[in-house]
């Protein structure tokens, strides 16, 4: 029986209103990566004989640190690591508060009762709504950003309200903006710096602020930080956790799939307020068994060496440093992000005497078709594209080699701004 077929009995009218309802699978809109995947595959078969550069990945290109996988191998030969693991293993816990304090500046942090590991960030933030949200609440969102807190607030009934990042406001969400009802009526606050897309990166005083407001309107604030620990330039890392006072309102996500190249590991941690982690941490009971204690005792080794990050760092800030000078060279107003490994640039308008961009996915689209380059399209506040630097390269001279071809790509045209 064909999926169409399946369309017309009792099954399509008994899904979930949330995910459509009894029209789940007739919606025919094309979504933003699908249209990236076609685009890939149309690109490639026009132009079999050149290589697509994909710039798009938001994960990292390269395997863990060795030493990572060997524990890893070590742990998962121990009997004692068979079984379910729960809510985590001490060790985990107590690695992750040392962590906060070595890297972040962040004291006081209790492992019994402020830390608990989560099988990723992603599960975590599908998870928090049910904390918090019953039906008319607000979560308020930024955007662009990462949607998953609000998709999972809509499905309990709940309201998302978002606040546009803006170029002006060095992409940080103006609280001043959110009308005083909404405020009040809001039960989270979705942050997430250093910031997926833009790049941009939270400071003390807007982190101050954010405490302070979220006291006056009683919010619970859901830091999302797993690029917090890739930062360049000088700029040292900064935990939510490290304010005054943010203990009292909020809690922090970390995950070590970009900070340690563990993406498929699925490990991260919550730390913060104590009650918000023990709620957490019972609805979390209720969804999982526990991510499984060899690679809990892996994670514990990877959060004891702070300069596998590091490391990790410097290589994706010498591959900003070499694409934003490209991209300048050829118009663009690139500029280096102080932390995460995305570049956010503008869409230009248009190809002198040549085709027009509306948007950030139509030049998008063009790079990929026309010049085999891969980028994500952001429109939601703004025309931009965001570029990665997680591209496949060993080495350096690789790297020079996959930037300089992209600069020879669009050096035959010349963009309008």
């Amino acid at each position: 029986m064909s999926i169409n077929q399946y369309q017309e009995t009792y099954i399509q009218s008994n899904f979930a209103e949330r995910i459509g309802g009894a029209n789940y699978g007739k919606d025919t809109a094309i979504y933003k990566f699908e249209k990236i995947k076609r685009a890939k595959v149309a690109a490639q078969k026009d132009f079999p004989e050149i290589e697509l550069i994909d710039m798009g990945v938001g994960e990292p290109d390269e395997m863990a640190d060795a030493g990572i996988v060997a524990k890893l191998a070590e742990e998962a030969a121990k009997p004692e690591n068979r079984g379910y693991a729960d809510n985590g293993i001490v060790a985990f816990k107590e690695a992750a508060a040392k962590y906060l304090k070595e890297v972040f500046r962040v004291d006081g942090i209790d492992p019994v009762n402020e830390i608990v590991h989560s099988i990723g960030s992603k599960p975590a933030l599908a998870m928090l709504p049910s904390c918090f949200i019953n039906p008319g609440d607000i979560t308020i969102m930024t955007v662009p950003g990462y949607p998953v807190l609000g998709t999972h607030t809509k499905y309990l009934g709940g309201e998302v309200y978002t606040v546009e990042l803006k170029k002006e406001n060095q992409f940080l969400p103006n609280l001043n903006d959110i009308p005083e009802d909404i405020a009040r009526r809001a039960k989270l606050l979705y942050l997430n710096y250093p910031n997926n897309p833009t790049g941009a990166s939270a400071t003390v005083e807007f982190f101050t602020q954010v405490v302070a407001w979220a006291k006056k309107f009683d919010v619970v604030v859901v830091h999302d930080a797993p690029y917090a620990a890739l930062t360049y330039d000088g700029l040292k890392p900064l935990s939510f956790l490290s304010i005054p006072g943010a203990k009292d309102v909020g809690i922090e996500l970390h995950s070590l799939s970009k900070s340690y190249n563990m993406t498929g590991w699925r490990i991260g941690f919550v730390a913060g307020n104590p009650l918000i982690v023990k709620a957490f941490s019972d609805v979390k009971d209720n969804n999982d068994s526990g991510q499984f204690i060899a690679i809990q005792k892996a994670a514990v080794y990877a959060l004891s060496h702070p300069a596998i990050t590091e490391e990790i760092a410097l290589k994706y800030s010498r591959r900003h440093n070499l694409l934003v000078d490209a991209l300048n060279e050829l118009g663009f107003t690139a500029e280096k992000p102080k932390g995460s490994f995305f570049l956010y640039v503008e869409a230009p308008k248009g190809v002198k005497g040549g085709q027009r961009f509306a948007s950030g996915e139509d030049f998008s689209q063009f790079l990929i078709r026309e010049k085999l380059i891969s980028t994500v399209p952001w429109d939601d506040a703004g025309h931009f594209v965001r570029f990665s630097v997680t591209f496949i390269a060993k080495g350096e001279e690789q790297e020079k080699l996959v930037i300089s071809e992209i600069k020879r790509r669009l050096s035959d045209v010349e963009f309008e701004f």
